[in-house]
């Protein structure tokens, strides 16, 4: 059981059944590719995302996304393992939507719900911009991220109104959005995405496990 499944099964709280994968290690099936898209590198179209070595790989250029576009979650925890190359900026999306780069502001998650900051700055203080912050918004209580070419675990649980993340062990937020007028009206349903915002990122292992309420106990 992971850390967050533990925790969550502390607080009266259980997954849902196996845990959903949203990645095969073969192909993008079930993702669909948003904002820029492509790369031309010596005058040859490259797609920015692609599947190499088993790993899901963006080698970011431009700025966009990659959205799993099968299914919306409402209350679940996201489990996703990330290796960054030096000098990296990405993130993940959660509960949100298609991106549109006509309304950038209004569709793109650290707007419209939620972008976990993820990016080159191990070591670094903790802020609004920091690996692990609910971008712009609300910083981590520290900043968990390991060097570039190390691979991080993190996890986001997402619980109504509730967010808790925990990177490589360590919970880093515990955030009750209806508790903070900037976030309070943020939808609590959406998609995940993961973000390229450049340099390379590989991310692994990622899957969701929707949340259910235990039976009260009489």
């Amino acid at each position: 059981m992971t850390t967050v499944l533990l925790a969550l099964s502390l607080i009266g709280l259980a997954a849902e059944g196996p845990a959903i994968s949203l990645f095969d290690g073969k192909t993008l099936a079930g993702w669909v590719a948003e904002g820029v898209v492509d790369d031309v590198r010596d005058g040859v179209k490259h797609p920015v995302w692609v599947v190499e070595d088993g790993l899901l790989v963006c080698h970011g250029k431009g700025f966009g996304f990659l959205r799993y576009k099968d299914r919306e979650f409402a209350d679940f925890t996201f489990h996703v393992e990330f290796r960054m190359a030096p000098g990296c900026n990405s993130g993940l999306g959660v509960r949100t939507r298609a991106f549109d780069p006509e309304d950038s502001r209004g569709t793109r998650p650290s707007f419209y719900s939620y972008e976990l900051q993820l990016m080159d700055d191990a070591g670094k203080p903790p802020t609004t911009h920091s690996t692990g912050s609910l971008y712009r918004y609300v910083a981590p209580r520290q900043n968990a991220a390991k060097p570039a070419g190390e691979w991080n675990t993190l996890e986001v649980t997402c619980d109504g109104p509730r967010i808790r993340v925990t990177l490589n062990d360590k919970l880093i937020q515990d955030v009750d959005q209806s508790r903070i007028d900037a976030i309070k009206d943020k939808p609590l349903r959406g998609n995940v995405c993961l973000q390229n915002h450049g340099g390379t990122i590989a991310f692994r292992a990622l899957e969701v496990r929707e949340l259910k309420a235990e039976p009260a106990k009489p």
